[in-house]
């Protein structure tokens, strides 16, 4: 049996200040949540290693968490640079959040990112959806007019984020035709494996309707 494939992968996360990537960072490696959490100045690096055991790959993201405010945003097109996969985060609740990842942080990503980088979109804070003014739908008509994965995320309630990282990791492989036409269907689509796809969306949005009670 052959060993197992092991690929670094740098990630960055973008959007304005204090629309939750820090958060979205911390469920993601150490599931766990702070809502009081300090924005970030300049950047900060950590990593995570995910198994594919359905392509026998693994994937070492390596994940940039990049400062929103005006001050800093000069110095973080530095660590944009050569970055594999970029995941664009506003806040729910944030109309101006949402349009700056379309206007600006969208841009930034395609003049540093690598030439064939996979994007996410999140729209983050979902469990307050009484507040929201980015509908789901506007999301993900953006997510798909640049090709982007797409997910609603919670930091506080564990929505989505593990799903979006995942399925961006997932894109990475075939971008950079790392999974061969045995992983494929016959439609050309990635197959899926056991632990990911159908089960785990229909899970997260049992979730989402269980916040969604919570909080009416």
């Amino acid at each position: 049996m052959e060993g197992k494939d092991n690929i670094t992968c740098k990630v960055v996360l973008v959007g304005d200040s204090g629309v939750g990537k820090t958060c979205i960072i911390q469920r993601y490696v150490n599931n766990n949540y702070n809502e009081n959490t300090e924005s970030t100045s300049a950047s900060t690096y950590t990593y995570k290693v995910l198994d594919y055991k359905q392509y026998n790959k693994s994937i070492s993201f390596d994940i940039w968490d990049t400062a929103g405010q005006e001050l800093y945003r000069a110095l973080a097109r530095n660590f944009y640079l050569n970055a594999s996969i970029g995941i664009l985060v506003y806040d729910v609740r944030r109309r101006e959040s949402f349009e700056s990842i379309k206007d600006y942080w969208h841009e930034q990503l395609k003049l540093s990112g690598e030439d064939n980088m996979v994007f996410g979109v999140a729209g983050n804070k979902c469990d307050l959806f009484q507040e929201e003014k980015v509908t789901e739908e506007e999301g993900k008509k953006f997510a798909q007019s640049i090709g982007a994965v797409f997910r609603l995320t919670s930091c506080k309630e564990s929505i989505g984020i593990d799903e979006l990282f995942e399925e961006c990791g997932r894109k990475y492989l075939e971008a950079n035709q790392m999974i061969s036409n045995n992983d494929k269907g016959k439609d050309g689509n990635i197959r899926l494996g056991d632990n990911s796809g159908g089960n785990e969306t229909e899970i997260g949005r049992a979730v989402q309707q269980e916040c969604r009670d919570r909080y009416r």
